[in-house]
């Protein structure tokens, strides 16, 4: 039967049954055989756009409870970090004995935790002398004989504690601000491009990496410079290894950020990133020990011949009835690295109201730079500018300084409340440096936020101290993602300047300060706003090394 079934030649009949058994096999193998299933196409995954990231707040993608949180509610007394005309800064937390029940973790913390109320009513926080704080002290004094020191393996979790900065409304600090506007100044430009989709992606990227979450770790390998050296640069009242202090555990702890490993610090490879390059601190005293810091970092706390003294050039060369020039600065021959410091307390431009008489007022214009910077800007490749504790009642009464707006005495009550007019002062300062940044495009510019204090049971000059030697620091990691200075953080924002956030975790650093120990402090005065060096300065320098 031609072209029936039969019909087919014996030898066609066994061709189309390999045909089938192969065709057979080779689906069973590509099921069961990892090496074919390797060219298959991949699933696709749902990604977000970083733009969308963005766009989403923060908190709705991270469980609170595992956070240190920055409140925005101002009206709210308890859980809150404290400015007051002093410019102090006090961990409060609101009923201890409540937040001991509430969780297993939180109980771990608190443990440790005693509150203590001051004259002013104030409850601050402090370690007790436990036996678990004991545990952490032996455990910083091994790092000190031993190598290869390492963290708790367990870090704890601090839960619904709240960094909170009463003297800060966001809504309140655009008003000062927007008033200042419109008095036509100069110095006051909004920020450049606004706050677009760019600024968005900008600020999704630096998300990457917060520098300011993590924990301080116990090292061997630190300090990075000998407290008994480095006297070319360092002040004798900052050594704290030159007093009569004993302990320095301390000096052992290091930075340790949470998702990301932070580049280990050398000199050598600082000035090769800054090579012809200038970094200026321009600030208060503790930007001066920020500086103080970074140059025994660079040279490793030893004597430098060849570093050129080059102040002249900055116009900072001392005055005759000035105790000290108003600034520093030094180059690196070998890589043409300019480092410099310029003292500018209040950080907006200060000048004497009658300049033929000696006893004259100082106007402090709230809306104009220094005249330092408006003069040197175009010189500095990197800037770091900080203000906050002199901007108080009875540092403006001794400096004589009288709060100027629009080149005029101020008149507006609002705006002389000393945290407005410093909110006022910050923004405006920033602002401008954002303008500039188009005529600079080579200019990398941070504001520092603000560096704690930590006096207990009083201020300064009221028997407030600051006796501690082992910090709250250990085990407890800051995992906010919000900067703990609020007035900070809200005049960076939309702008092109960096913020150096190192609030929340100097707050931990209580035992860091000169304490007792200053040189020059009268009895029952202790020091508990600087930091002796080597010490908590130098992990603000190695964030700011990250992100240069």
């Amino acid at each position: 039967m031609k072209g029936g079934f039969l019909g087919l030649r014996a030898r066609e009949l066994s061709l189309i049954t390999i045909v089938l058994m192969c065709t057979t096999f080779l689906i069973w193998a590509w099921e069961k055989t990892p090496i074919l299933t390797a060219f298959m196409p991949p699933q696709t995954q749902l990604q977000l756009s970083p733009d969308i990231l963005a766009s989403k707040p923060v908190a709705s993608l991270v469980a609170p409870e595992s956070l240190i949180n920055v409140g925005k509610d101002v009206s709210s007394s308890s859980e809150k970090l404290t400015v007051n005309d002093q410019e102090g800064l006090h961990l409060e937390v609101s009923d201890p004995a409540k937040s001991l029940q509430s969780s297993p973790i939180r109980r771990e913390i608190n443990s440790d935790l005693l509150n203590t109320t001051d004259q002013n009513g104030e409850i601050r926080t402090k370690v007790s002398s436990s036996s678990e704080e004991v545990a952490k002290d032996k455990q910083i004094q091994e790092a000190e004989k031993k190598g290869g020191a390492k963290g708790p393996t367990s870090p704890t979790q601090v839960e619904d504690k709240h960094f909170k900065m009463v003297n800060q409304n966001s809504n309140q600090v655009g008003q000062s601000v927007d008033m200042v506007a419109q008095t036509g100044s100069p110095y006051t430009s909004s920020p450049v491009g606004g706050k677009d989709d760019g600024n968005l992606t900008m600020l999704t990227e630096k998300q990457a990496c917060n520098y300011a979450k993590g924990k301080w770790v116990p090292d061997n390998n630190r300090p990075l410079y000998s407290g008994f050296g480095c006297k070319q640069w360092l002040s004798g009242m900052w050594a704290c290894r030159l007093t009569q202090r004993t302990d320095f555990a301390y000096e052992k702890l290091r930075w340790q950020p949470k998702s990301c490993q932070m580049e280990e610090f050398e000199g050598s490879k600082f000035l090769r990133k800054m090579q012809d390059k200038t970094l200026a601190f321009v600030g208060d005293s503790l930007g001066r020990q920020q500086f103080q810091s970074l140059m025994c970092m660079i040279t490793g706390g030893k004597e430098r011949n060849d570093v050129m003294d080059v102040g002249r050039e900055y116009g900072l060369a001392q005055a005759r009835a000035d105790a000290r020039p108003s600034g520093w600065a030094y180059r690196f021959p070998s890589t043409n690295t300019t480092i410099l410091y310029y003292w500018s307390a209040s950080l907006c431009d200060v000048e004497p109201i009658d300049k033929t008489n000696p006893n004259t007022d100082y106007a402090m214009h709230l809306d104009r730079p220094p005249a330092f910077l408006r003069q040197f800007l175009h010189k500095i490749d990197v800037l770091v500018l900080n203000t906050g504790h002199h901007w108080n009642r009875g540092k403006l009464n001794t400096n004589k300084w009288v709060m100027y707006v629009g080149g005029v005495p101020n008149t507006n009550r609002d705006i002389s409340m000393i945290w407005k007019a410093k909110n006022v002062t910050i923004h405006s300062v920033v602002n401008w440096v954002n303008s500039q940044l188009p005529k600079y495009p080579g200019l990398k510019a941070f504001y520092r936020a603000i560096s704690p204090r930590h006096f207990v049971g009083g201020d300064w000059n009221t028997g407030g101290s600051c006796d501690k030697t082992t910090p709250m620091s250990v085990g407890i990691e800051v995992l906010q993602d919000e900067s703990s200075d609020e007035s900070a953080a809200g005049a960076v924002k939309g702008t092109g300047v960096n913020l150096l956030d190192i609030t929340a975790l100097s707050q931990l650093r209580d035992e860091g300060h000169i304490s007792r120990f200053s040189r020059s402090a009268k009895a029952g005065v202790q020091d508990c706003l600087h930091w002796c060096l080597p010490g908590v300065p130098d992990t603000w320098n190695e964030i700011l090394f990250a992100q240069i």
